[in-house]
C-alpha cells in the first residue's frame, strides 16, 4: 500500500492522540507499512518524547484534555518546521482553517480511512523531503560526515539523526550561519539574543564536541581559536569526507 517512489523505511511518525484505541490501530496499521511509530497520549508527554528522539512527522488530535492540539502546534512552530497531520472529530471549514492557520501540513476528521490517512501522510513527507532538498544548499551545512540543517535544527551523521538538546541546537546553529568564522562567548550571546548564559556556551561546546568529534582534545570540527573562542571548521577546501 505504500508508495514506492517514497523511502519510508527512516521515517519516525509521532502519534499524539488522548484515545489509546486510535493510537494503537494508527500505530500498528502505519508500522505494517514500513514506518517508525511512537505515540503519546497527551502534549506533556509529546514534548518528552520529543527532547530524546528525532521524528519527521506528527499526527496529532485536536480535542484532548489539558493543552489541545491547535494550542500545541502553535508552541512547537515558534520553534519547529515539523510536518504534522491534524486529526479533529470536528468537520467545520472553521476549524480547518484554525489548523492551517497554525501551521498544519494537513487536516482530517474523525472517524477516518486509515489508507487515506496514510496516502496524505505519504504526500506530506514527498512533499516535504522535495522541498528539504530543493532548500539543501541554503540551509544545509555539511561538515565531514554531519549534515545540519538550519531550519529544523536537526543534526545528522551519514543521515542518520544526532539529537541534540535545545541549547546545543541553537548554538549549533549559530556556528552554521557563518561557518569557518571564529566567534567569541560575547559574539555567541549576542547572536542567540543573550537567552544563554556565558557558563552555559562552555558546557554545550563541550556537548556537542562527544557527539561530533572523533577526540575531543584535537576537534577537528568546532575548533578552539585561541584568544578568540570557537569556530566551526567545515573543512571545505579539503573536500573532507572522514
Amino acid at each position: 500500500m505504500y508508495d514506492q517512489d517514497l523511502e519510508i523505511n527512516n521515517f519516525h511518525i509521532l502519534i499524539i492522540d488522548d484515545d489509546q484505541k486510535i493510537r494503537l490501530l494508527l500505530k500498528q496499521f502505519l508500522e505494517n507499512n514500513g514506518f517508525r511509530v511512537s505515540d503519546a497520549e497527551n502534549t506533556e508527554q509529546a514534548k518528552i518524547i520529543m527532547e530524546s528522539l528525532i521524528f519527521d512527522l506528527l499526527v496529532i488530535d485536536i480535542m484532548m484534555p489539558g493543552q489541545n492540539g491547535l494550542e500545541f502546534l502553535r508552541e512547537i512552530r515558534q520553534t519547529n518546521s515539523i510536518p504534522t497531520l491534524m486529526l479533529t472529530a470536528m468537520s467545520s471549514p472553521e476549524n480547518r482553517l484554525d489548523g492551517l492557520e497554525y501551521g498544519a501540513d494537513d487536516y482530517m476528521t474523525k472517524p477516518f480511512e486509515p489508507r487515506e490517512l496514510l496516502l496524505r501522510i505519504q504526500n506530506i513527507l514527498k512533499r516535504f523531503t522535495k522541498n528539504l532538498k530543493k532548500s539543501e544548499g541554503e540551509e544545509n551545512t555539511r561538515f565531514g560526515p554531519f549534515i545540519f540543517n538550519q531550519k529544523s535544527k536537526n543534526l545528522y551523521k551519514n543521515d542518520v539523526p544526532v539529537h541534540l538538546t535545545t541549547s546545543e541546537q541553537n548554538l549549533l546553529k549559530c556556528f552554521c550561519k557563518s561557518p569557518n568564522t571564529p566567534f567569541s562567548r560575547e559574539d555567541i550571546n549576542y547572536s542567540l539574543g543573550g537567552n544563554m548564559e556565558i557558563r552555559s556556551i562552555d558546557v554545550a561546546i563541550a556537548r556537542i564536541r562527544r557527539k561530533i568529534e572523533i577526540d575531543q582534545r584535537y576537534p577537528i570540527y568546532l575548533q578552539t581559536v585561541r584568544g578568540i573562542g570557537w569556530m566551526l571548521q567545515t573543512h571545505e577546501d579539503n573536500n573532507d569526507d572522514h
